[in-house]
């Protein structure tokens, strides 16, 4: 990894959940006056909590998250999450990625921030 990338992963930390970095891995920013559109696959690595034999079957469709305005554009993330199948039984899961508000489509830290100017 190069210093400068090392520099934009630091900043991304900064401004982005953290679960981002444990679980995902950016693929495309794109960004215009208005909005930044993050797109963000689940890493290849299966849930620890089953001891089965587990594969990777591909994404669901993605999920688009609304998080903390950055630089006065709205910042959305759009999230695709893995699917996998356990072996053993012919059941599809997913990993547990709690970090949307419930009954929102937003972060919980943007959606606590809210709650807290609006009541």
């Amino acid at each position: 990894m190069t210093e400068k990338e090392i520099e934009l992963k630091d900043v991304l930390q900064l401004l982005l959940p953290k679960e981002i970095f444990e679980y995902f891995e950016i693929l495309l920013i794109d960004t215009n006056e208005k909005e930044n559109h993050i797109y963000l696959d689940e890493i290849n690595q299966p849930p620890g909590n089953y001891e089965e034999e587990l594969t990777s079957k591909g994404f669901h469709k993605a999920s688009i998250i609304q998080d903390f305005p950055i630089r006065d554009r709205a910042t959305y993330l759009h999230v695709r999450r893995r699917r996998w199948l356990v072996e053993s039984s012919g059941e599809v899961i997913s990993r547990d990625w709690n970090a949307i508000a419930k009954g929102t489509h937003l972060t919980k830290g943007f959606a606590t921030f809210l709650k807290g100017i609006f009541g």
